[in-house]
């Protein structure tokens, strides 16, 4: 069986760090109401100019350093963006022209927060297939670009980042032993759409709008999705659970993160949690949280990693990985 590894990974976060306090300055709000109802400390948030491609290119450069690899060498470029530079074309092929990849193919993968999640499953199902042998996996966002900064409920969760991820396939035993991706597990419901989501968009309001969302259904809807897709993803490979060494979730709010734990017994100590230093960066939150954990070495060869994220949509997945 071919899999899907990864041999890189990388990340980039803007320069620019805005407190609790910074915000406090601009809506009514303080430090000791995010913190209590999110975790959430400081966020990133691009500069004037700073581009969803800009943060795209500097990951995508760090894991292709850390994979010892250059451009030429990639076949597909996926980028996982709800927040491209422009309407067309794909901020995935203003990637490939600034990494200087002349050959292969690049598109974007729009899932909202689950974008990571579904891009991983997409850049796995080309290896499998053949259709591509190294691809580089991208989450990127700007989602502060699309905050109404009068919305206390929306404004002080977001922020914005790039993660990726070099993929290259490799003849495997077609067990749970492999190493690289064990299986993804895709999910949406379309009906819940106005629990989150932008109001605009070219052929709407021919603006870009902004988020809204409605909170406490937003929150119990994630448990309970996200649990479901976690257990069901560890049980295709035949595990359970409490198998799993890591849990990179989707860096929504804190809240959600010990909530799922709670229903599915995790430890705590297990789930990797960047929410409070980087808030929620939507397709860039699974990849930076990812990076993270691999720099200051809890991930290590071999470990089971589970993945899984929900967004607008709703869309939510899981995927799970043998580092």
């Amino acid at each position: 069986m071919i899999r899907s590894r990864v041999i890189g990974c990388g990340a980039y976060l803007p320069a620019k760090i805005v407190t609790n306090d910074d915000l406090a300055k601009i809506v009514d709000t303080s430090d000791a109401w995010i913190r209590e109802r999110t975790g959430i400390r400081e966020r990133r948030i691009v500069g004037e100019g700073e581009k969803t491609s800009d943060l795209a290119v500097a990951a995508s450069r760090a894991a292709l350093n850390d994979a010892g690899i250059d451009a030429g060498e990639i076949d597909t470029i996926v980028c996982c963006t709800t927040t491209p530079d422009e309407t067309f074309p794909a901020t995935a092929t203003r990637v490939q022209a600034r990494l200087g990849m002349a050959t292969g193919a690049a598109f974007d993968v729009q899932a909202v927060c689950s974008g990571f999640i579904y891009g991983l499953s997409v850049a796995d199902n080309f290896i499998r297939g053949g259709q591509a042998n190294t691809v580089l996996l991208i989450g990127a966002e700007c989602m502060t670009r699309l905050l109404d900064w009068t919305d206390r409920g929306t404004c002080v969760l977001f922020g914005d980042g790039a993660g990726a991820v070099v993929l290259q396939g490799y003849e495997g035993k077609g067990e749970n032993s492999d190493q690289g991706v064990l299986n993804t597990k895709l999910f949406s419901d379309g009906r819940l759409h106005d629990m989150l989501y932008v109001d605009g968009g070219p052929s709407s309001t021919r603006t870009t709008g902004h988020l809204r969302m409605q909170g406490k259904e937003v929150f119990r809807h994630a448990v309970t999705n996200i649990s479901s897709a976690i257990t069901a993803s560890a049980h295709a490979a035949g595990f359970e659970v409490a198998d799993i060494d890591w849990f990179v979730p989707h860096q929504a709010n804190q809240r959600i993160l010990d909530g799922t734990s709670r229903k599915l017994g995790i430890p705590p100590e297990k789930v990797i949690s960047t929410v409070a230093l980087h808030g929620n960066t939507s397709a860039a939150s699974v990849p930076l949280a990812l990076v993270t954990a691999v720099d200051d070495g809890r991930i290590k060869r071999g470990d089971l990693v589970l993945m899984e994220a929900m967004g607008g949509g709703f869309t939510w997945g899981a995927a799970l990985i043998r580092w």
